[in-house]
């Protein structure tokens, strides 16, 4: 269901303590295995029109190599997203911080959002498609009334910073 490539083309070691570079297939392997199960936090900074930044709390999953975001139409993320799609995503996972920066599109091919929904059904969010957009009996309190939009994160780069062992720090870049 991807339409970019999810292996990187390039990556830099950023650590500053003599440990090895990261592969990136520690974060992404936790993003397959803890999504949609795990309680993950994941946040999304997007750009305001006038330049200023806006943090907000975001549903994410990833699924098929991609990672997918919802959010409410109304909300102050969808609206800067819809001016300029370029957002960085951030989430603590299982001994490692990450911080994925690309472009959030939002989806409304009938295919991907019934695949998505049932990924978060399996997770414990009765989310439904209806049109192109979700609809459940509740969603985040911050998110509006439905219907909520889902977005789909084209990866340009991701910063890893592993708390745990082996430790390091490493950047990946991605073709897009």
């Amino acid at each position: 269901m991807t339409d970019y490539m999810t292996e990187p083309t390039s990556t830099r070691n950023l650590d500053r303590y003599g440990n090895a570079e990261l592969p990136w297939s520690r974060p992404r392997d936790l993003l397959v295995s803890e999504t949609p199960t795990s309680d993950l936090t994941f946040f999304v900074a997007t750009v305001r029109p006038n330049g200023r930044p806006h943090i907000a709390g975001v549903g994410a999953l990833w699924v098929d190599d991609a990672l997918y975001i919802v959010s409410g139409p109304g909300t102050r993320k969808s609206r800067n997203l819809a001016a300029n799609p370029a957002c960085s995503v951030s989430v603590r996972l299982r001994g490692i911080d990450l911080v994925m920066e690309g472009d959030a599109h939002r989806v409304t091919d009938a295919s991907t959002l019934e695949h998505v929904a049932a990924m978060y059904r399996k997770g414990g969010w009765p989310a439904e498609v209806d049109g192109d957009a979700f609809t459940a009996p509740y969603s985040a309190p911050s998110a509006g009334p439905p219907p909520w939009y889902l977005y789909r994160l084209t990866l340009h780069s991701a910063v890893g910073v592993a708390g745990a062992e082996p430790h390091g720090a490493t950047r990946w870049d991605f073709a897009h």
